[in-house]
């Protein structure tokens, strides 16, 4: 069983985020920035595949990697993520003692102070109430099973796109349309440091409104509902002057942007 790391990148003029991340397995980097070019690269005995181009966008970024993967499981990644030396060791063993498992969600704790620390603690089959907390750099794939499903990043979330994140939510929420199963691991891969975001620019009425767009497009259905569990849950921690009655408006306008669109 074979596993490639798929980057995204942005603004690399060498090719030291390799060494940055320890990368010891085959990898794919997709590096947005100003100039085309493909590089085959041989780095700790392994086949990097460089790839820079003049494009901008995430979900763009996930997919040029995704499109060109060969490997049995690939892993997501960014570029601030630093992984353990045994990581693909642990990534293929987990797949292994799972066959049922077409997408495996593992630990990569923030060592950023003001970022959660909460750690997936037990292995578990994950659903539509449990999945969407976490990151596409916790996110491993049995390549064929999403080829077979046709499933993709979305091009209108996350950095660079209209809508300034949920791509990973989506992404997980298309799995589970497709009857993939989804299963969480207490093994920690790596770490993430979270020092900049290319689309966080604080909770800003765009952000909430971006929110509501993204929860119409996970379940027009339940939508509200969505709505409502993250102003409870949330809204103590959040940095914002708008009172949760307005923030309940300002996501409802992002539910009728959607209907207003077709996504």
């Amino acid at each position: 069983m074979s596993l490639q790391v798929l980057v995204s990148t942005m603004n690399q003029s060498d090719h030291s985020i390799l060494q940055k991340m320890n990368i010891e397995s085959d990898a794919i980097v997709v590096n947005q920035c100003n100039n085309n070019e493909i590089k085959h690269i041989n780095f700790n005995n392994k086949e990097v595949e460089f790839m820079s181009f003049k494009e901008k966008g995430v979900g763009l970024s996930r997919n040029t990697a995704l499109m060109r993967a060969t490997a049995d499981i690939c892993l997501f990644a960014d570029d601030d993520v630093t992984y353990k030396n045994d990581y693909e060791n642990i990534i293929i063993n987990e797949f292994k003692s799972n066959p049922k498992a077409d997408v495996i969600i593992f630990n990569v704790p923030s060592t950023h102070s003001e970022r959660g620390k909460r750690l997936i603690v037990k292995r578990k089959k994950l659903s539509f109430f449990n999945c969407f907390r976490f990151g596409t750099y916790q996110i491993a794939i049995r390549l064929e099973s999403v080829r077979r499903s046709n499933i993709y990043f979305s091009l209108l979330f996350g950095g660079g796109a209209r809508y300034s994140c949920g791509e990973d939510s989506l992404f997980l929420n298309d799995c589970l349309k497709k009857g993939l199963k989804i299963y969480s691991s207490p093994l920690i891969i790596g770490t993430v440091t979270h020092d900049q975001s290319t689309w966080f620019e604080g909770y800003t009425q765009k952000y909430f409104f971006d929110k509501g767009v993204l929860y119409a497009n996970i379940s027009k259905r339940w939508a509200r509902l969505l709505i409502v569990q993250f102003i409870v849950r949330h809204y103590k921690k959040l940095d914002t002057d708008i009172n949760p009655i307005e923030l309940f408006f300002l996501m409802n306008k992002g539910i009728k942007e959607n209907k207003r669109r077709v996504l």
